[in-house]
């Protein structure tokens, strides 16, 4: 016999009565979860979305068109419909009047004969001057007032699912919910005033009397993200116990790169150097997030960390998520380092591939920078040191495992010029060191962005125009259209033949249809000026450094997140020009979208823009394409429930730093905790000691 109390929620929904394969299939697509949604665990943690209230309970007389009620009535007769397209009505009445019920498939005549006492409850409609209700949601007798609920939990729903059906399951799965040990502090249960975790469950999903009190959702978004941070700082801490080795190299080839580089690092820089080589020093296994707006710099204190190893004897690699990129980055640090930089990708084939591998091999290859193909089998290090990975939301985390997997005590550097919203540092990235770079480097020029509707199309053309005139070079930037790339590439070569039909061979396109020796081409023939003005897509990465590119347009920039408009936007502003962002938009937008477009308008704080946007969208698509969302969360809502995430990010850390080992009372209840909501990497964590 199973002596887990949390078994019988893990069970498949099938173990309920009334529910086969048929409905807990459509359950588990409405309520997903582990396991595909199939358990009994997954319905309990299927959230509504909002309540019904059915508590109105006035008179055929009283009753308002538009409104929700529960009328008790008697049946006085049923109109039968004379063919099939009509319905089937059944006027009933009260001590004020009478009202129809109206079925368009009707089965249970016989359980309503004339005479029978009803309560019936659904949305009040007035039709032919007569209060009518359309198929009821709620039809009993009388004797049976009980059935009808109050108050009535909206659950997300699927086709043929109905909303009985969830409550039924529900009405069960909380009958094998135990009362578990309380995991929160006493203290804080007093001040939020907060009941059980079940009682707080029951009152969400079988309210009784009125809709569930704010803090009965707080109490489960709190458990939800409790175990989510404890579970992190178990992982963390595993991190930081892997034995490292200290990279404590000298200074001179750092020397001789900042003299090549010929700019002062900005006090960011140097802070955010001085956490890294604190890292790179220690006896740990580095694992850190390097966060810095674009132009912020990320590029100079990786190529100085990937020194720091060099000089320690060991090797360098850097990672970057597209080829394009990938080039770039060994353009830039082949300019600035006094090491050789060697470029691995999966166009580097035959004699040339074998002769790399070599070098790396036999460690005559100190520094290598490449795509995924820097970690496939075949690539062997003698001794690499720092594995620096660029964009870390374009790989997995296997990857990012693999990457230190390579050497022996590699660490690890994880660069985005994405802006990550604090929300998803302490939840997606929450097993690492965070370093922000805050400033931009002296002489970057400020971007002046600017709104228009498509109606300014012709004065938005004249513009583009005098800047191609003055020497300036322009990107346009058409839309994702999620639903269809093909959709996508139509409309960005219809944009290139009306540019072409204005500006001639000076137009190039990119896009992500195209074979990568014909877009690298372009970018090329971009970046050496030959092409002047370069339409692209969004399917494919455009961060070529191109200085005398001072002017970005964005079509239909009410689609983008803003978080992605900003990056896009650093794609200007890197030459000595003034440059300018212009965003098109529809001649009409909602609200949401004119308060998104004219906070990017006003600010260009990467972060601050960030957290806006995932407050306005919430943590679907803040990263660009949902490149990565909100990480599963199914009772906590990460926008409403913020401060709540940064109250359990603190509680974790202290009750780990009094009890590492979750061994007193609250450590045991915090262990059914990370159970209940199936952190299986802390709980092997913790295991292992």
């Amino acid at each position: 016999m199973d002596s887990n109390p949390l078994s019988p929620l893990f069970a498949p929904l099938t173990s309920l009565r009334g529910i086969g394969p048929a409905v807990a299939k459509l359950i588990a697509r409405a309520a997903g979860g582990g396991n595909g949604g199939g358990r009994i665990i997954d319905l309990l943690f299927h959230m509504p979305e909002s309540y019904l209230d059915r508590s109105a309970r006035p008179t055929i007389r009283d009753a308002r068109a538009g409104t929700v009620a529960t009328l008790a009535v008697e049946v006085v007769r049923h109109e039968r419909p004379a063919h099939s397209r009509q319905p089937w009505r059944i006027v009933v009445r009260d001590a004020t009047g009478t009202a129809e019920l109206v079925f368009f498939r009707f089965t249970r005549e016989a359980q309503m004969p004339p005479g029978a006492q009803l309560l019936v409850s659904g949305k009040i409609e007035m039709f032919n001057g007569k209060v009518t209700i359309a198929h009821p949601e709620h039809l009993v007798s009388a004797a049976e007032a009980s059935r009808v609920p109050a108050i009535e939990p909206v659950w997300p729903l699927t086709a043929g699912l109905w909303p009985r059906q969830v409550a039924a399951g529900i009405a069960q799965g909380m009958e094998r919910l135990v009362d578990l040990p309380e995991w929160h502090d006493p203290v804080l249960m007093r001040r939020e005033k907060w009941p059980s975790f079940r009682e707080a469950l029951r009152a969400v999903q079988m309210p009784e009397t009125a809709a569930p009190h704010k803090r009965m959702r707080a109490r489960l978004a709190y458990d939800e993200f409790l175990a989510g941070q404890v579970a992190l700082a178990l992982v963390r801490g595993r991190v930081r116990a892997r034995i490292g080795r200290a990279l404590t190299g000298g200074t001179e080839l750092r020397a001789t790169a900042l003299e090549r580089f010929g700019f002062t690092p900005t006090a960011s820089q140097i802070k955010v150097l001085a956490e890294i080589d604190a890292d790179l020093c220690s006896d740990r296994r580095m694992l850190r997030l390097l966060q810095g707006d674009v132009g912020s710099g990320k590029t100079l204190v990786a190529a100085l960390a990937m020194l720091r190893a060099v000089e320690s004897g060991a090797q360098a690699a850097l990672m970057a998520p597209t080829e394009v990129l990938a080039k770039q980055h060994h353009r830039t640090l082949s300019r600035i380092l006094p090491v050789p930089v060697a470029l691995l990708t999966g166009s580097v084939k035959g004699r040339e591939r074998s002769k790399l591998l070599r070098a790396l091999k036999d460690g005559s290859l100190p520094m290598i920078v490449g795509t995924h193909a820097l970690f496939q089998e075949a690539v062997e290090y003698k001794d690499l040191g720092l594995a620096v990975i660029d964009e870390q939301h374009r790989f997995g985390v296997t990857q990012r495992l693999l990457m230190g997997a390579k050497g022996q005590h590699t660490d690890v550097l994880v660069m985005t010029a994405t802006p990550i919203p604090r929300t998803l540092v302490l939840t997606q990235w929450g097993e690492m060191d965070v370093s922000r770079l805050t400033e931009k480097p002296a002489g970057r020029q400020p971007i002046r962005t600017t709104l228009h509707s498509f109606a300014t199309m012709p004065d938005v053309l004249e513009g583009v125009a005098r800047k191609l005139d003055e020497g300036a070079q322009v990107y346009w930037v058409c839309p994702l259209v999620a639903e269809s790339e093909l959709i996508d590439l139509a409309a960005a070569e219809e944009r290139v033949t009306e540019l072409r039909m204005r500006f001639g061979d000076r137009v190039g396109i990119v896009h992500g249809q195209q074979s990568p020796e014909v877009r690298d081409a372009a970018l090329a023939a971009f970046a050496a000026g030959t092409i002047r003005l370069l339409v692209a897509t969004t399917v494919i990465e455009v961060g070529v450094d191109v200085t005398r590119a001072s002017v970005m347009v964005i079509e239909h920039a009410e689609r983008f997140g803003l978080a992605q408009l900003h990056q896009l936007r650093g794609r200007v502003g890197r030459g000595a020009d003034a440059s300018f962002c212009l965003l098109l938009h529809e001649d009409w937008v909602n609200e949401t979208a004119r308060r998104r477009l004219t906070l990017l308008r006003d600010t260009d704080d990467g972060f601050l823009i960030a957290d806006e946007d995932f407050r306005l969208r919430g943590g679907g698509d803040v990263l660009g394409t949902r490149q990565a969302g909100a990480p599963g969360f199914r009772l906590a809502d990460p926008v409403e429930h913020e401060g709540l995430l940064e109250m359990a990010h603190r509680d974790a850390a202290v009750l780990l730093l009094r009890d590492p080992g979750l061994t007193s009372d609250r450590g045991r209840a915090i262990r059914w905790l990370l159970r209940l909501f199936e952190r299986t990497e802390a709980m092997k964590t913790l295991a292992s000691g």
